[in-house]
């Protein structure tokens, strides 16, 4: 199947009329076709925002709010189709499917709650004034997302940038396009209005940049790499247009002997298997007090070895990815690291064993870098100082665990572990926690209700009133 865009409303031929391959990674074997875009294509689907975005903005909350739920209406409707546009192109197991779908939808439902909320507020400045601010949209909002979730990032992005009354100009990866595409058509057939939500398909170079350019867009949101999150902040600075970054993780998590050591082992599986270890929020480092680290080791290993490809966990996305994780294997040999469990790839499609690498060197590669990938690597720790110069040993700050039974050494971790959101014990970090990075994990915040401010400008407003 050949996918083309989705601008103004309609599916669109890209101009140049090139489409790139897609493979499924469960098989390796060729996907589907999507359009190969460029910069003809990133003006159309612009133009196509400029044009819708006034009307939707004067519209009221409560109007786009139904719209929004409109929207959410359809995904439910049409979730079976979803979970297979993106099973078609990443591979992931049913069970995950279905809950980033329910996400997805979950998304739009949330924001469409709370946009009746999202409101100015007046400032008191004596009888003789009326000083009130607004939150108004940016115009036209480029939304980048990544292969890993395409569908949930893009909704997490796509329903707040709605919400307050922007257009939106999605690139979704080239590998992973086609349930982005196909939520811009179910928008559309729920009522959202033709050029509010526009797809353009291709790579970061031949559509991404040309967005990221472009002088009508007025904000942008990426979620992806540090090296391409890097190239758009230059953008963004040089055009003086805010950004949202959501970069990469090299995540801890801290366990202490007097913790549940039960959940706390199957929050480190976790962090292996969902997705296959493809979130940049996995808390990949697990750090275990010495006393009990041969065990929490021990217990980990044994339960990912258990896991099933294609049962449990999915294959590697992109060729490139699983060609990576190799890499890092390759690298942590040479370095001497020898891994308790896994360290090679099965023998089928883009799937990689479950690994973990025990009481690992922190200055080993392994060790600081992002491997995107079903890897966990270990330390001990003697005493709390120790954790906490370890969970801060690194160049990113996205997210934290900590699991203890002493809760108030838990939330004095929190306040010093230099990470965006600290989950201690396994505190829920959901659509209504603010989610973002410190240092090179980016910045910027979405989710939740900072998410709608992030896409809304505040103008002040002050009026003088006449004595008599």
């Amino acid at each position: 199947m050949r996918h083309g865009h989705w601008i103004g409303g309609k599916p669109e031929e890209p101009a140049n009329q090139a489409y790139l391959p897609t493979l499924d990674p469960t098989t390796r074997l060729p996907g589907d076709e999507v359009a190969a875009g460029s910069a003809p294509d990133v003006d159309r689907a612009v133009a196509a925002a400029v044009a819708a975005q006034p009307a939707w903005a004067r519209r009221s909350a409560a109007d786009r709010s139904e719209v929004l739920h409109g929207i959410a209406d359809a995904m439910e409707a049409g979730a079976d189709e979803l979970i297979e546009r993106e099973r078609a192109c990443t591979g992931k197991v049913p069970g995950q499917l279905r809950t980033e779908v329910e996400m997805s939808t979950a998304y739009f439902r949330y924001y469409a709650g709370i946009l009746r909320a999202h409101q100015g507020r007046t400032i008191d400045q004596g009888a003789h004034s009326h000083t009130y601010t607004r939150l108004e949209p940016y115009g036209v909002v480029a939304v980048i997302t990544p292969w890993n979730l395409p569908l949930n990032q893009a909704c997490r992005a796509l329903a707040p940038a709605l919400a307050v009354g922007n257009a939106v100009v999605a690139k979704p990866s080239e590998f992973t396009s086609a349930s982005t595409l196909h939520l811009a058509r179910l928008a559309t057939e729920a009522g959202l209005p033709d050029g509010l939500l526009n797809v353009v398909t291709g790579t970061g170079r031949d559509v991404g940049t040309p967005l990221a350019l472009h002088p009508a867009v007025g904000r942008i949101a990426f979620t992806g790499s540090v090296a391409t999150g890097r190239h758009l902040a230059t953008v963004a600075a040089d055009r003086i247009v805010p950004l949202t970054l959501e970069l990469g993780g090299k995540s801890p998590l801290l366990v202490f002997a007097d913790a549940d050591l039960d959940r706390a082992v199957a929050a480190a599986v976790t962090a292996i298997g969902f997705n296959a270890g493809q979130v940049c929020s996995a808390t990949t480092r697990l750090l275990v007090e010495a006393s009990v680290h041969d065990e929490v080791v021990a217990r980990v290993a044994e339960a990912v070895e258990l896991l099933e490809p294609g049962v449990d966990f999915g294959p590697m996305i992109t060729e490139a990815q699983y060609e990576k994780v190799l890499a890092h294997f390759e690298t942590a040999r040479a370095q001497g690291a020898v891994p308790v469990t896994g360290g090679s790839a099965y023998d089928h499609g883009l799937y990689i064993r479950p690994t973990v690498y025990a009481d690992v060197d922190p200055a080993l590669r392994i060790a600081r870098e992002e491997v995107f990938g079903p890897v966990l690597v270990t330390m001990p720790f003697a005493d709390e100082a120790e954790a906490l110069t370890l969970a801060n040993d690194t160049e990113y700050g996205l997210v934290a665990a900590v699991w203890s039974g002493d809760v108030a050494r838990g939330l004095r971790l929190a306040e010093r572990i230099d990470a965006g959101q600290v989950a201690i014990n396994g505190g829920p970090l959901t659509i209504e926690t603010p989610f973002g990075g410190y240092k090179r994990s980016g910045y910027g915040r979405e989710k939740g209700i900072d998410a709608l401010h992030e896409y809304a400008r505040t103008k002040t407003v002050s009026l003088s009133i006449a004595q008599f």
